[in-house]
């Protein structure tokens, strides 16, 4: 099964890949000759989801799926959640989110996280969606070189080291979109015998 994924986001895409078994095949939007950037203007990770899986398929009536994640904070109300990528202003660099994150946590003791993805399907016109989970803490600097965003201050329960210090491997061991795309596998395996 081939299926387009509505991201610009080389990152996840190979995160993705690497979570799906043989038998499925994903496009990326580059791959699909597909240039836009769709906004993200909702208040929920579900709607942005929702957004983009939609105009992509409006655009190439193509089954595709696509994914929003949030680190969610608890002693910060949540933050930066829906607003991850753009944390620290409309640019999305990843050390700035990283600073601005740890200097709100710097007199906080209570520093447990969870990161959340969730996944829109857009398959035959009909919306799915699903949804992952990886409980975690913040920790007071980076460490690691691998994965992007939040990883090098994430630990996930469970484990030692951040997501940054991890094989790609270790990583899908914990992953939320791991989880979330394990659920969508299931999803399209069950709808094709169906």
């Amino acid at each position: 099964m081939k299926i387009i994924f509505a991201t610009n986001n080389q990152h996840k895409v190979d995160e993705i890949r690497s979570a799906l078994p043989e038998n499925f095949s994903i496009i990326s939007l580059k791959e699909a000759g597909i240039t836009i950037d769709i906004p993200e203007p909702h208040d929920t990770l579900q709607e942005n989801a929702a957004e983009k899986a939609r105009t992509i398929h409006q655009l190439t009536k193509t089954n595709c799926f696509s994914e929003d994640t949030g680190l969610e904070v608890y002693s910060l109300n949540n933050e930066p959640g829906v607003h991850s990528a753009r944390y620290a202003g409309e640019e999305k660099s990843f050390d700035k989110n990283i600073e601005k994150l740890l200097s709100k946590l710097e007199d906080s003791s209570e520093r447990s996280a969870r990161f959340r993805t969730v996944i829109c399907l857009v398959l035959e016109g009909e919306e799915y969606f699903f949804e992952g989970i990886c409980e975690g803490r913040i920790i007071n600097e980076k460490r690691g070189e691998q994965g992007f965003g939040y990883d090098p201050i994430f630990i996930p329960t469970g484990s030692g080291k951040t997501f940054a210090e991890m094989s790609m491997d270790e990583k899908n061991s914990f992953s939320h979109r791991k989880k979330t795309t394990d659920k969508l596998v299931v999803f399209l395996n069950n709808y094709k015998t169906d």
